[in-house]
């Protein structure tokens, strides 16, 4: 008698392609699969597509995807999410593929915390893996998480009229400042240097603006009851405290990932990073990756290179699944409507 894998495994489909991560370059990769005509379908861990965009900054605004001056994250994800769905990939959402296998018949075995899929084969557009906020090195910060302090911004009018402070110089710490400037009462940055790791004309824009920025300042304390009333920061060359009115601290100190099970799956690794080729191909023939996951020379990770390396990815598969297909079938603005 069959065992429940084995039933499990007979009743899948199998799919041309299976994308695991449904971020910007899954989503874009899913729409490419589909001018290809290839069935396709995503696997992702979270409870809604998007990745990082969806989950961490849907308000931001993002300004370096072609086309578009500025979009908020969410927007983008909206758009791209529309894109996918003319071709109807199947979608999977809260499963985490735990183990990849390639059987004797070349079929992969993707298996997840709910069930067995079968694909041809398998593009990673899994990004920076899993995810979880650094958290602030403060004592008591654990107490005011979601009622006070803050690793993202999800809605805006939650901090309409607030005093908020902000901290860190990276991108994510700038951008926040900057949304915040035009609905809060009051935005202070601090930030332990005097070097931002954001882009230029972000902090460009940051000076120009009305948000305090105070430069070789820590947090080292904060105060408050049922809500946050108050922070202490440090300047960390005199020594001067200052204390101020709060009712929101947001950290932009950044998020510690992990590609968990991925990393056991096989593939060349380099600096937690899936190393692959300029076809996107892995060194398991069949598995490609694309975006943030992904090194090679010269690699960055941005939006636009996932979204470059996506049809790379795609089109290689398609001659992998069938090696008298075209590389390169023609513009998408050729095909016919």
């Amino acid at each position: 008698m069959p065992d429940k894998q084995d039933l499990m495994q007979e009743q899948e489909e199998l799919f041309d392609v299976t994308i695991v991560g449904g971020g910007p370059t899954g989503l874009f990769a899913a729409f490419y699969a589909g001018v290809r005509d290839m069935k396709t379908k995503i696997i992702d861990s979270l409870p809604q597509l998007g990745g990082q965009l969806a989950e961490l900054y849907p308000e931001k605004y993002i300004y370096d995807v072609g086309g578009f001056p500025k979009v908020r994250a969410k927007e983008l994800v909206e758009r791209l999410v529309e894109q996918a769905f003319q071709y109807h990939p199947e979608v999977c959402l809260n499963e985490q593929v735990q183990e990849l296998r390639k059987r004797e018949d070349g079929v992969f075995e993707l298996h997840t915390n709910h069930r067995v899929h079968l694909s041809r084969a398998v593009l990673i557009t899994a990004g920076i893996g899993s995810f979880t906020p650094r958290p602030l090195p403060v004592d008591g910060a654990a107490a005011y998480e979601g009622r006070g302090i803050y690793y993202y911004i999800d809605n805006l009018e939650k901090f309409r009229g607030q005093s908020v402070l902000v901290i860190g110089g990276g991108d994510s710490a700038v951008d926040f400042a900057l949304m915040l400037e035009p609905v809060a009462k009051r935005v202070v940055l601090i930030h332990r240097r005097d070097q931002f790791r954001a882009h230029e004309d972000s902090v460009k824009k940051l000076l120009a603006s009305r948000v305090e920025v105070k430069t070789f300042f820590e947090l080292k304390g904060i105060r408050g009851d049922d809500a946050l009333t108050g922070a202490t920061i440090v300047h960390n060359k005199t020594g001067e405290a200052q204390d101020l009115d709060v009712q929101s601290i947001i950290s932009g100190l950044g998020f510690s990932a992990s590609l968990g099970p991925i990393l056991n799956w096989g593939l060349e690794m380099e600096d937690n990073s899936i190393v692959v080729n300029t076809r996107m191909e892995t060194n398991i023939p069949g598995v490609y990756a694309a975006g943030d996951i992904v090194t090679y020379p010269g690699k960055l990770k941005l939006i636009a290179t996932g979204f470059g390396e996506a049809p790379t990815a795609i089109n290689n598969a398609k001659t992998y699944l069938d090696p008298k297909a075209r590389l390169f079938p023609g513009h998408s603005s050729n095909r016919k409507e």
